[in-house]
């Protein structure tokens, strides 16, 4: 996820300390990579089962009918991984204090806007209706200040180890 400086009228701000960017003389950057390795939420649990209607309203959403997706032996598509982590518009109450103070500190300087870049997922096992869903995940890293077309921030990504009963299930990786 990057988080960019941005002004109150929704353009793009130089970075807020007036530096040239150089990680090197960041601050910033320093104080945010002590947050690398450390827990972004623990012992979440999914807020459903995997179930045969959210299955079906996916497949009918992306116009996926792919057979394995239904039937008495059906799988969850491979791609709704991270759909059984959500939290809802109520959020979740796993997140750590870590995650949270590792955005205040982007807040704080002026980094409000997320701009989700990219997301990659491995899965280890398919998933089944019954399946219940926990995980956990990590703050994996913090790149040095970047500026893109879109304006100068920081990517942070996390990784969320998903398990199905249990068992390791897959793995998320969100920039």
């Amino acid at each position: 996820m990057n988080r960019e400086a941005e002004r109150q009228d929704g353009t793009q701000n130089d970075p807020p300390d007036g530096s040239s960017g150089d990680s090197s003389s960041d601050a910033l950057y320093a104080a945010l990579k002590r947050y690398e390795g450390r827990a972004a939420a623990t012992a979440g649990t999914g807020k459903d089962a995997v179930n045969e209607p959210m299955i079906r309203h996916w497949c009918e959403a992306m116009g996926d009918t792919h057979p394995a997706y239904r039937g008495p032996a059906a799988v969850a598509p491979p791609t709704m991984l991270q759909a059984w982590t959500m939290g809802g518009l109520s959020g979740h109450t796993d997140r750590s204090a870590a995650y949270d103070e590792l955005f205040g500190l982007l807040d704080g300087a002026g980094f409000r806007s997320v701009v989700a870049t990219d997301c990659e997922q491995e899965y280890l096992r398919p998933l089944r209706p019954g399946d219940r869903i926990t995980f956990d995940a990590v703050i994996e890293s913090v790149s040095a200040r970047k500026t893109t077309k879109l304006g100068t921030g920081y990517f942070v990504t996390t990784r969320m180890d998903v398990r199905a009963d249990g068992e390791p299930a897959g793995t998320h990786r969100f920039r």
